[in-house]
């Protein structure tokens, strides 16, 4: 209720589910997304089944954030929790980002108390994207898929075998005023890196799935053919002390920089001259947009949606998954020419602006939620199930 006008408010209220918020591709998209989207027509919220982490936590002063309703794999409390959550906050459509528990429990607490719209986005074509067999139980239930490519729509309605006629493709957005062609003298310097030197980055959670291994033998092999080059990781995870010492080990540790989470990203990219990604699985990359964005040549394993953005001599250079030898050649071949690795930048910059900015993002979110909704007030609003007092556990969120 607006207190200053007496008027209730009409807007959208929308709900989010993820499990966390660290600072991550689908994090930030969503990030990108809750605060683009038109205030005056939307309200957003946002669920972390588990802490909220650091980009939930900034996003506190700005909207409802609820945290720790899932305190294990097999906290059955999480259904009545998230139920009385949804009812409370009268929620009209609910969104669920990724597969695993947000995406079961997220979907089925919406069915329970009555959530007229339920969409699931999803951002991966594995894991940790891949839907098991209960989530798939929750299609008649859902009124919308979600893929970040026109490739990965085809992945989720041929391999998830989500009907088509529920898929819908909204690409990946940045904001490209942020990510941005610029100087990267002073970043170098800050990182003590040579202004002279060939670098080499990668972004990117430190996953499994994301295959660090390989970047870290193609950096050894590199450097040993450019002594001055140096390598950049930025992203946080668990093997982290894990590639640390493999780095040790390949004997290229003084020239890589492990930088972990950050808030500038739009800088370091700048100090790239080549951004690699070496994952095993993808589905359209936030990475890859925000270099390719920032001017910055891209070389990537070609999987998923990829191609759809890394065009082999336009934007960079594609290798198979797993593929050691092809990803060095491809690197040493954009380090060592900078005309072509410009030329493809601007390329690529170019490519993003008119296809893959954070305004069409926003806008097609906009559009599908208000569509569902309309089509919903048309017909019943879906039953509310009252589950027993006894079974709903108060939580503070």
């Amino acid at each position: 209720m607006n207190t200053k006008t007496n008027v209730p408010d009409q807007r959208i209220r929308v709900m989010f589910v993820m499990t966390s918020m660290p600072v991550g591709g689908a994090e930030t998209l969503l990030v990108n997304l809750v605060r683009g989207l038109d205030s005056n027509r939307f309200a957003p919220e946002i669920v972390c089944l588990k802490d909220p982490g650091p980009l939930g936590e900034m996003l506190a002063d700005e909207m409802p954030i609820h945290s720790n309703l899932l305190s294990s794999k097999y906290d059955l409390r999480i259904l009545p929790r998230l139920y009385r959550l949804l009812r409370t906050r009268k929620i009209d459509a609910i969104v669920t980002v990724g597969a695993g528990d947000k995406m079961f429990w997220g979907r089925l607490a919406a069915r329970l108390s009555g959530v007229p719209v339920v969409i699931s986005a999803l951002h991966s074509t594995g894991w940790p994207d891949s839907v098991g067999r209960l989530n798939r139980l929750l299609t008649p239930w859902t009124d919308a898929f979600i893929g970040v490519a026109d490739a990965h729509a085809e992945h989720l309605s041929e391999w998830e075998r989500f009907p088509r006629e529920k898929v819908h493709t909204i690409y990946n957005g940045i904001d490209t005023t942020c990510f941005a062609p610029g100087d990267g003298t002073e970043k170098r310097c800050e990182l003590n890196i040579p202004l002279d030197a060939p670098v080499l980055g990668i972004l990117a959670a430190l996953r499994p799935e994301k295959n660090h291994e390989l970047f870290l033998a193609g950096a050894a092999q590199i450097h040993q053919q450019l002594p001055d080059s140096h390598f950049v990781l930025v992203g946080d995870g668990p093997r982290g002390p894990e590639l640390e010492q493999l780095a040790e080990k390949l004997g290229i540790a003084q020239v890589t920089h492990f930088l972990g989470s950050r808030s500038d990203v739009p800088e370091l990219l700048r100090v790239l001259d080549v951004m690699a990604l070496t994952s095993h699985n993808e589905a359209s990359p936030v990475s890859i947009l925000e270099a390719l964005s920032s001017g910055v040549a891209v070389v990537a394993s070609e999987v998923g949606s990829v191609p759809e953005t890394v065009l082999p001599g336009i934007t960079g250079q594609l290798f198979p998954a797993g593929d050691l030898s092809r990803f060095v050649s491809h690197s040493l071949e954009l380090l060592q020419d900078s005309s072509l690795r410009t030329k493809m930048g601007i390329e690529g910059r170019k490519r993003v602006s008119q296809q893959w900015s954070l305004e069409a993002m926003v806008e097609g979110y906009e559009t599908l939620i208000q569509r569902l909704l309309t089509q919903k007030s048309r017909k019943p609003r879906p039953v509310s199930y009252n589950l027993p007092a006894s079974t709903i556990t108060p939580h503070k969120t």
